[in-house]
C-alpha cells in the first residue's frame, strides 16, 4: 500500500472527487480513530480518518484552559507511541495531549481529512457504506465510528426554565474564570469536572454553588501510590464486560479527580473548606429561582460508601501481596458529612450571574440508520456492530472497562482491525490514498 507523507491535510488544502471509494472508513479523529487508523495501517489496509473538525478537535475546542488529564502519562498509552514528555507519572495538560495526538497521526501518516463532518451514513446495495460529507461521498466495505464515548454536552431540560439575563455555559464552553460575566456562579454537575471548575472559579476570588449529584470519591493518592495505579493493579480498569456481573457497573459515576498534582486531592470536604456552598441535586429552574434537592447528605454517603468499598479492596491486596513494608502508611481519606444545605436560592439576589452545566455528555448517532441502534446506542458486541461491516471503537464498556479512556482504545482498535482483515483481504490502495497528501 502507498502511505501518506505524514502531513494531514485539510479538505480544503487538496481538490477531492465528488465520491471515493476505499477500504475502510474510520470517523473521528481523536485517540480512538488514530488508534484505528494505526492498526489499519500495520495491516498495509487502504483508510481514511474523517473528522468534522481537526486532529483531537475536542481536547482543542471542548475543554477548559486549565484542564490537564485525569490519567497519569504512564497509562494513556497509544499502539505504536512514544510520550515525549519526561515525567510517566505526571498529567498532560490538554493541550499538550492534543499536540500529542497531531505528533501521532503524522507519525505514522494517518491519512485523515479534516473539517469533513459526517452527515449520513448508510448500508449500500453491495454490502458495504456509504457516507456523506458536505460536498463529497465516500464508499467503504467497513465503516468504524471512533467518536468517542461522548460528544454532545448534555443540559438537563430545567435550563429552559432560566431567566435569559442569567449565562448559561456547558462545561465545553467554559474556558476560564476571568472570561465569565461578573458575579457568583452555579456550578451543576460534581464529577471530575464539576468539582474542578468549581474549584478553579472559586480560588479566582468568586463566589461558587456546587449542585451536587452522584459521583464517586476518590483520593488522588493512596499510600504514596496513584489512585489510578491501584485501580489498575486491582485489575478494574481492564476488566471484561463479560465478567461484571452488575449491570449497575455501566453506569457508575465519574470519578472526582483533578490532574494538578500528584498529591493533589479534590473532593467535596476540600471545596467546602475553600467555602465553596454545597446544595443538593438541582431539580428545578423557573426565572431567577432554583430549587435543590435535600438529597446532599444521602449522595455524599453514597460516595463515602464507594471510597470505603475501594479503600478496602486495596488493603486486601496490600495484605495478600505482602506490599505495606514497601508503601507508605494507609491513609483513608476522613469521612465527610456534609450539614444542612439550603433547598432554594434566588440566583438574582445572591448575585449569580451565570450557571455552568457540568452535567455529562451524550452520544448524537442520528447520522447512523436506526437499524444500527438500540435506545440511541449503537448495538455492538465487543466492537462489532449489528450491521454488516459496520464497528466501534472507543465507545463505553465496548469490551472492557477501560475501552473508552485513551489507555484503552488500542487493544480494541487492534481487535477490530483483526476482525476486519480477517473477512477482507487486503488489497492494494486506488488513487484516494494518494490524493489525500
Amino acid at each position: 500500500m502507498e502511505r501518506s507523507t505524514g502531513a494531514v491535510r485539510s479538505p480544503r488544502s487538496a481538490a477531492h472527487p465528488a465520491s471515493q471509494t476505499v477500504d475502510t472508513i474510520v470517523v473521528g479523529a481523536g485517540q480512538a480513530g488514530l488508534a484505528m487508523s494505526h492498526e489499519l495501517t500495520a495491516q498495509g489496509r487502504d483508510h481514511v480518518v474523517l473528522d468534522r473538525g481537526r486532529v483531537a478537535e475536542r481536547w482543542l475546542s471542548q475543554r477548559w484552559d486549565s484542564l490537564h488529564l485525569l490519567s497519569p502519562t504512564w497509562l494513556n498509552a497509544l499502539p505504536g507511541h512514544e510520550y515525549t514528555d519526561d515525567d510517566p507519572d505526571g498529567y498532560l495538560s490538554g493541550r499538550t495531549f492534543a499536540a500529542e495526538l497531531r505528533r501521532y497521526a503524522t507519525g505514522f501518516g494517518a491519512p485523515v481529512v479534516e473539517d469533513a463532518p459526517v452527515t449520513a451514513a448508510t448500508p449500500d446495495e453491495r454490502g458495504g457504506w456509504l457516507v456523506h460529507t458536505p460536498g463529497s461521498s465516500w464508499r467503504a466495505a467497513s465503516l468504524v465510528v471512533a467518536t468517542g464515548r461522548a460528544d454532545v454536552p448534555h443540559v438537563p431540560a430545567a435550563a429552559a426554565g432560566l431567566d435569559p439575563d442569567i449565562v448559561q455555559l456547558t462545561s465545553a464552553q467554559y474556558r476560564k474564570p476571568g472570561a465569565l460575566p461578573p458575579g457568583a456562579v452555579l456550578v451543576v454537575g460534581a464529577s471530575a469536572s464539576g468539582v474542578q471548575i468549581a474549584d478553579e472559579v472559586r480560588r479566582s476570588g468568586r463566589r461558587v454553588v456546587l449542585a451536587v449529584g452522584s459521583h464517586s470519591r476518590m483520593p488522588r493518592t493512596y499510600r504514596g501510590m496513584d489512585i489510578m495505579w491501584w485501580l489498575a493493579s486491582l485489575g478494574m480498569l481492564d476488566r471484561s464486560v463479560d465478567a461484571i456481573a452488575d449491570p449497575a457497573a455501566h453506569t457508575e459515576p465519574s470519578l472526582q479527580l483533578i490532574g494538578r498534582g500528584r498529591n493533589v486531592t479534590l473532593d467535596l470536604p476540600a471545596l467546602a473548606g475553600r467555602g465553596v456552598e454545597l446544595v443538593g441535586r438541582l431539580q428545578s429552574l423557573q426565572g431567577t429561582r432554583a430549587g435543590f434537592a435535600a438529597d446532599l447528605p444521602r449522595t455524599a454517603a453514597a460516595a463515602q460508601e464507594r471510597l470505603t468499598r475501594i479503600i478496602q479492596r486495596v488493603e486486601d491486596l496490600v495484605r495478600d501481596r505482602r506490599l505495606a513494608a514497601e508503601l507508605l502508611p494507609a491513609d483513608p481519606p476522613a469521612a465527610f458529612t456534609p450539614g444542612p444545605a439550603r433547598t432554594g436560592i434566588d440566583l438574582a439576589q445572591e448575585g449569580i450571574g451565570t450557571v455552568i452545566w457540568a452535567t455529562g455528555y451524550r452520544r448524537d448517532h442520528s447520522w447512523l440508520p436506526g437499524a444500527a441502534l438500540a435506545g440511541g446506542e449503537i448495538r455492538q458486541r465487543a466492537g462489532i456492530a449489528g450491521l454488516r461491516g459496520l464497528y466501534t471503537v472507543g465507545m463505553h464498556f465496548q469490551s472492557r472497562r477501560d475501552s473508552s479512556t485513551i489507555g484503552g482504545v488500542g487493544l480494541d482498535a487492534a481487535a477490530v482491525a483483526a476482525h476486519i482483515g480477517a473477512l477482507r483481504p487486503r488489497r492494494r490502495a486506488h488513487s484516494m490514498t494518494r490524493s489525500l497528501r
